[in-house]
């Protein structure tokens, strides 16, 4: 069996009314996952990288901002500093003046400058491939970690971002969880592992294309419209 990043302790045992409803959800989940396939057989990380540190780099970017604007300020940031060591030895200052569009400017490039240094003192410029080693680097958080988890080490992982929380939500995989480290637990549990990390690459492009937060979803559009528990499938 493949480890997954749940750092689960000993569950308590299901009652049977909790083996049913999860077993429920469970056959739910397999149907999303093979309509997202069918629908979005593609789908894959928006964020452009060639190497694993360059994916933390753009992941710490885009919080708070759009993968596209990621993608062109990166461009810059790497014609300066081309490397990890260049990196690690910037100042958070020089990496500032780059990343200042992706906004939260300050902070993310005092992580960034603090990741890479870590990496190169701690790590030989390599990005470990341990999802506890990958929380301590500056700036990492679970959704980043499982990020770099399944897209660079194709290891099983849940990367919880807005839209995979507010799409599981509605389609009744989870119920009213909010907190991402929480709606994760709980797909744990109903996910195949090896499904993880392309079924929420799935809800990102379902969700800003379909499912969408700022406007009514588009149900009539919507693949897995007769699962969804928002539609009143029950």
């Amino acid at each position: 069996m493949e480890k997954t990043n749940s750092g689960k302790k000993t569950e308590k045992k299901l009652t049977k009314a909790e083996e049913k409803k999860q077993q429920k959800k469970k056959k739910l989940a397999l149907g999303i996952i093979e309509r997202l396939k069918a629908e979005y057989p593609d789908a894959d990380c928006t964020l452009d990288y060639n190497e694993a540190w360059k994916l933390l780099v753009s992941v710490r970017l885009a919080a708070q901002c759009t993968d596209a604007r990621v993608n062109v300020v990166v461009e810059d940031l790497y014609k300066k500093f081309p490397d990890v060591d260049a990196l690690a030895a910037a100042e958070p200052s020089e990496i500032e003046e780059i990343v200042r569009p992706c906004g939260l400017g300050n902070s993310k490039a005092r992580d960034i400058s603090a990741c890479m240094r870590m990496l190169k003192e701690k790590y030989d410029g390599k990005v470990p491939d341990q999802f506890d080693q990958l929380l301590e680097l500056p700036g990492v958080g679970r959704k980043s970690a499982n990020l770099i988890m399944g897209d660079v080490f194709g290891k099983p992982a849940i990367v919880t971002d807005t839209h995979c929380i507010r799409l599981v939500n509605r389609m009744g995989l989870v119920d009213g969880i909010k907190e991402p480290k929480k709606v994760e637990m709980a797909l744990w549990k109903i996910i195949p592992p090896e499904e993880g990390s392309d079924f929420c690459h799935r809800l990102v492009n379902h969700g800003r294309d379909v499912c969408t937060a700022r406007t009514t979803p588009h149900c009539g559009q919507c693949c897995v419209a007769d699962l969804c528990e928002k539609n009143g499938v029950k």
